[in-house]
């Protein structure tokens, strides 16, 4: 294990949540279902915490939405612990089985599509120790609505059709077609989607938790399926996978505090390099053009090192990236005009779009910001015959191959290579932000572009006010250094602005909507909550009295 520690000019210690606020008035969830929302609130009225409502949200949306989601496989658990004043990350990320190797195996295989692009998957073992460790409910309580939702099916929405149309071709390869299908065809909107084996193996978690899929029966047949169909899991790889928790990273600016995923989440890194490199500019009083351009550039420069140096602490070294004296010249790198992404030759120093996110708070203050991955849509398009577990094809958010893209167009380099055992790195950002007397609590799915997602976001919260709606739904721009082009939504850039970008030699791209934000605003002098759900997908933000 080698981990070199990061310095964070910005502050280590974590800003406290006073006793003496006001607790929050009511539960509130906001997710990426409805029928998973509704898990939630049910586990609150059954006299659950945040934790449990998360458990249950995360089992649930795992069922209603495979597009996105689910046991098989990962993700990162943001933990506010009220009484115990403490934050948590829980690292349910997949990692590589050890038959990957060093990843050459992807030379002629494909990481993207069928069962062998599959990581190991770590979701169900974050969900059990959130039950066991924070939860107040049991394992069967927080399982039920998960099940009888499996068993008896969902309505399938436009986005279901949409995402199983683009993933149609690796869904009829296997018996993925017997469930997510109708013979083969995209099915009609409000048929049901049952998934009568993952039903049973949810059983199974109920009754016997996680030492079911990592050492019992669930694991058993999930690796006799894995060697059938080509699979590189085996029973060693299951047997050796832990839940990590790790303490978040954290850094303040301009009097916020944010808290964010760790390694091997590369979120929290990157939020604070893009901002530290900027610390000293007060981006609300710059007009737009300006504001824009300096945040493409630092995005550029923070995306950049991450494609180049950040991987599973756990693996390999990391480099300083954050120091003070460092961010200082990046920040002097940035001009009036764009840097072209071919400039950047020597460093400083020297060295999803289908993804699903919730927030949850409760009304003793605990907080959960959960953002949760199988990677594409659908994942690896492989459901295991007699689990009926959806797998991931996380294997592809590795450097399979140093300096090809991956399916989201990063270009990464060695740091986060194949290696057995080693987990692959993120852009999941689940991320707190505190001010003197209000809380946001904000993620989203979008692959590489869920940071700079997350950054806008916060930037706006941090303009005040109560609209948590409006900061969500803003439209969106992304810079990740390769491309070297400014991706951006409608709406988010005026013709104005446009030129004025172009005029600086900024390449920009129009794309489609992207992201499904769903976030919690939390007035700690009044004790109000605000939840959004982001308009671009089917979410839906509930409370409880």
């Amino acid at each position: 294990m080698r981990i070199f520690f990061l310095t964070l000019f910005f502050a280590f210690s974590f800003t406290t949540i006073s006793n003496a606020e006001p607790l929050p008035k009511q539960n509130m969830v906001a997710s990426a279902h409805p029928l998973a929302t509704q898990a939630a609130i049910d586990v609150f009225q059954q006299g659950g915490n945040a934790f449990d409502a998360a458990a249950a949200l995360a089992l649930t949306i795992g069922v209603t939405e495979p597009t996105g989601s689910g046991i098989g496989g990962g993700g990162f658990f943001l933990l506010y612990i009220a009484k115990e004043d403490k934050y948590i990350m829980l690292d349910a990320r997949e990692m590589s089985p050890t038959l990957a190797g060093n990843g050459e195996i992807y030379a002629t295989k494909s990481s993207i599509d069928g069962a062998q692009s599959a990581g190991v998957p770590g979701l169900i073992a974050g969900i059990d120790q959130l039950i066991n460790q924070y939860g107040k409910l049991s394992r069967k309580q927080n399982s039920k609505t998960a099940i009888s939702i499996a068993e008896h099916g969902f309505k399938v929405s436009k986005h279901y059709q949409r995402v199983a149309k683009w993933r149609q071709k690796v869904l009829q390869s296997n018996s993925a077609r017997n469930i997510y299908l109708h013979n083969g065809d995209i099915p009609q909107i409000g048929s049901l989607v049952k998934q009568h084996e993952l039903a049973e193996t949810l059983k199974r978690f109920a009754k016997f938790g996680a030492n079911d899929f990592y050492r019992g029966e669930t694991a058993k047949r999930l690796v006799a399926d894995m060697k059938k169909d080509g699979g590189l899991i085996r029973l060693d790889d299951l047997k050796a996978y832990q839940v990590i928790e790790r303490q978040p990273a954290s850094f303040n600016y301009q009097g916020y505090q944010w808290i964010s995923a760790a390694l091997p989440s590369s979120g929290g890194i990157v939020l604070a390099e893009t901002l530290g490199i900027l610390k000293d500019d007060d981006l609300s009083k710059l007009p737009e053009a300006e504001r824009t351009h300096l945040l493409i550039e630092a995005m550029k420069r923070a995306y950049k090192d991450r494609n180049e140096s950040l991987g599973d602490s756990d693996f390999v070294d990391i480099p300083d990236l954050l120091n003070p004296k460092r961010l200082a010249k990046l920040r002097q790198s940035i001009g009036e005009k764009a840097t072209p992404a071919t400039a950047f030759i020597a460093d400083p120093s020297g060295n999803g779009v289908d993804t699903t996110h919730f927030s949850i708070i409760d009304k003793q203050g605990n907080m959960v910001a959960a953002t949760l991955s199988i990677n594409y849509g659908f994942g690896s398009g492989y459901v295991s015959p007699s689990t009926g577990i959806l797998l991931n094809d996380e294997m592809d958010d590795f450097a399979t191959q140093v300096g090809k893209p991956n399916a989201y167009g990063l270009v990464q380099g060695k740091a986060n290579a194949v290696a057995p055992h080693k987990r692959m790195l993120s852009s999941m950002s689940p991320t707190f932000i505190l001010g003197k007397d209000r809380t946001f609590i904000v993620g989203t799915p979008g692959g590489s572009r869920i940071i700079s997602m997350v950054l806008l976001a916060g930037l706006e919260f941090m303009q005040g006010g109560n609209d948590a709606s409006a900061w969500i739904n803003k439209p969106r721009y992304h810079h990740q250094y390769l491309p070297d082009v400014v991706q951006y939504e409608k709406g988010a850039l005026t013709p104005k602005i446009i030129k004025k970008l172009q005029a600086k030699g900024h390449q920009l791209k129009p794309i489609r909507n992207y992201g499904n934000m769903h976030a919690i605003l939390w007035d700690r002098k009044t004790g109000k909550v605000f939840g959004a759900s982001d308009k671009r997908g089917e979410g839906i933000t509930a409370t409880t009295p």
